[in-house]
C-alpha cells in the first residue's frame, strides 16, 4: 500500500510537469489548429537556459533564490524563442492567405523542421553530452515542491484565460479568427502572446523536470514532448483543463506501471491508453466539437 501511495504522489508530480508542457500544445492548437512539434525543443532550450541562469545569477546564494533566478531566465528565453519560432516559421505561412498556408500539411512539416533545427542547434551549441543540474530542492520534498509549483502555475494560467482581456481574446480566436479580427482583436499579437505563454509554461516544466532528474541534454525534449502531446490529445487537444487532466493521467499511469513487472513498457502503455480513449471518445476526454476551446 505504501508503494502505491508513493507512486501516486510521484505520478502527480510527474504528471503536473507533463501538463505544463501539454498546455503549450493545446493552446496553440486551440487557436491555429497547428501541432507545434517544435514545442518539445523549446522545452529543452528552456532547461538549458535555466541551467545557465542558475549558474550566472544563483551563484553561492540561497537555493530558493537560485531556483527562482534560473526559472525566470528559462521563462524569458523560452518565451522569446517561442515568439521567434512563430514569427519566422508560422506567421509567413499564414500571411500567404488562401494559398499554401491553408493546407494542413505545410505548417505540420514546418513544425517538424523547426523541431529538428532546434535540436541540432542545441547539439552544436552544447554538444550531445549530458550535463548535471544543481540539486536545489531537498530530496525528500522534491516531488511535493514540484507538484505545488505546477498547480500554482496552472491556476495562474486559468486566471489569465478566464479573467483578463487577453484571455478573452485568446478564447475568441479559438472560436473564429476572422470574426475576432473583425471585432477589433489584433490577432497577430494574440497569437504571439499565446506562443509566449505556452513556451514560458514549458520552461517552468523544464526546470522542474531537471531539478527532479538532475540532468539536461539536447534530446531530452523528445520523450517529454511525446508524453505531453499524448496528454493533450487524451484530455482533448484545444482544451486547457483537458491538457491538465491528461498530464496527470499520464504521470500516474507511468509511475503505476513501474510497480509491475512491465516497467519497461511505460510508453507502450501510455500510447495504448491513448488509442483506447480515442476509440471510445475521438475528441479526447474533455474535447468537444464546435464549441469554445481555449
Amino acid at each position: 500500500m505504501e508503494k502505491i501511495v508513493n507512486a501516486l504522489i510521484t505520478g502527480l508530480a510527474q504528471g503536473s510537469m507533463i501538463a505544463l508542457v501539454a498546455l503549450g500544445y493545446t493552446m496553440v492548437y486551440g487557436i491555429l489548429k497547428l501541432i507545434n512539434f517544435a514545442h518539445s525543443e523549446i522545452f529543452m532550450m528552456g532547461a538549458f537556459a535555466g541551467l545557465f541562469g542558475i549558474a550566472a545569477f544563483g551563484g553561492n546564494s540561497a537555493p530558493l533564490f537560485a531556483g527562482v533566478a534560473g526559472t525566470l531566465c528559462a521563462m524569458a528565453f523560452a518565451g522569446v524563442l517561442g515568439v521567434v519560432v512563430e514569427k519566422v516559421a508560422y506567421a509567413p505561412l499564414r500571411s500567404r492567405g488562401r494559398g499554401l498556408a491553408n493546407t494542413r500539411i505545410t505548417p505540420l512539416v514546418t513544425a517538424l523542421g523547426m523541431s529538428v533545427l532546434l535540436q541540432n542547434l542545441a547539439q552544436l551549441l552544447f554538444t550531445a553530452r549530458y550535463r548535471g543540474y544543481p540539486q536545489l530542492l531537498p530530496i525528500e520534498h522534491t516531488r511535493q515542491v514540484i507538484f505545488v509549483t505546477s498547480i500554482l502555475v496552472m491556476i495562474g494560467l486559468e486566471l489569465l484565460v478566464r479573467r483578463t482581456w487577453t484571455g478573452k481574446a485568446m478564447r475568441a480566436l479559438s472560436v473564429n479568427v476572422e470574426a475576432a479580427r473583425l471585432m477589433g482583436v489584433r490577432t497577430s499579437r494574440i497569437i504571439a502572446l499565446t506562443f509566449l505563454t505556452g513556451s514560458m509554461l514549458a520552461a517552468v516544466g523544464a526546470v522542474l523536470y531537471c531539478l527532479d532528474q538532475s540532468q539536461v541534454y539536447p534530446t531530452m525534449g523528445v520523450v517529454i514532448g511525446n508524453r505531453a502531446f499524448v496528454a493533450a490529445v487524451i484530455g482533448g487537444i484545444g482544451n486547457i483543463t483537458g491538457a491538465m487532466l491528461g498530464g496527470m493521467l499520464i504521470g500516474i499511469i507511468g509511475e503505476m506501471t513501474k510497480l509491475t513487472p512491465y516497467s519497461g513498457l511505460q510508453d507502450v502503455l501510455v500510447f495504448a491508453v491513448l488509442i483506447g480513449v480515442l476509440l471510445v471518445k475521438p475528441t479526447g476526454l474533455l474535447g468537444t466539437t464546435g464549441t469554445e476551446k481555449v
